[in-house]
């Protein structure tokens, strides 16, 4: 299994998301944590994957002098892509209650770029799952965003939420992508890289 395959290597993980770093203990995998401030800023001739993949491998800069020869550092980042633009997490109740009601009864794409970086090699791959929203209606957006203050979630909503529960009726692709991290591309890779 892979935690034998990366016996050898220590895992790093570059993220503050509770989510992230269940899902690497869920996979039984062996890290340490290590957290350095990034400012998130993107050119803007970037779209799409191309966001996720930049704002990844930018997370990835700030450890490049330290890591040791046995290191893996995973970083990622997570956007929703709506109607053309990205959207990130949100400032306030306002802008969550504005990304919510415009995505209300539309699809769109969550996108997650997961960015590995050893002292010699760095691979990125990413993910889109595309998530349909049935109408919300205010009471449910303003119900969800009171309750449940989605402030560190990109789109302002998380799926394994209430609002998920109730205003979700389609998804097509990685359900964990849309929680943050595309686990299967976490594992497939890892396993790639542990030799």
């Amino acid at each position: 299994m892979i935690q034998n395959k990366l016996k050898n290597h220590n895992l790093i993980l570059a993220s503050g998301s509770p989510r992230r770093q269940q899902f690497f203990k869920d996979l039984g995998l062996e890290f340490e944590i290590r957290l350095k401030p990034v400012d998130e800023i993107y050119p803007d001739r970037l779209v799409h994957f191309e966001i996720t993949d930049y704002l990844a491998q930018l997370k990835s800069l700030a450890f490049k002098d330290e890591l040791k020869p046995n290191d893996i550092l995973v970083t990622s980042d997570t956007i929703v892509w709506h109607n053309k633009k990205a959207l990130g997490k949100p400032v306030n109740h306002d802008d969550a209650f504005n990304m919510l009601s415009a995505m209300s009864n539309t699809t769109h794409e969550v996108i997650t770029s997961i960015c590995f970086t050893t002292k010699t090699v760095q691979k990125t791959v990413n993910s889109v799952t595309q998530v349909t929203f049935k109408t919300l209606t205010k009471e449910e957006i303003n119900y969800y965003i009171h309750n449940f203050k989605p402030f560190d979630k990109a789109g302002s909503y998380g799926i394994q939420e209430w609002i998920g529960q109730i205003g979700i009726s389609k998804i097509e692709g990685s359900y964990t992508n849309v929680v943050g991290l595309p686990t299967h591309l976490l594992y497939k890779t890892l396993n790639s890289m542990a030799l």
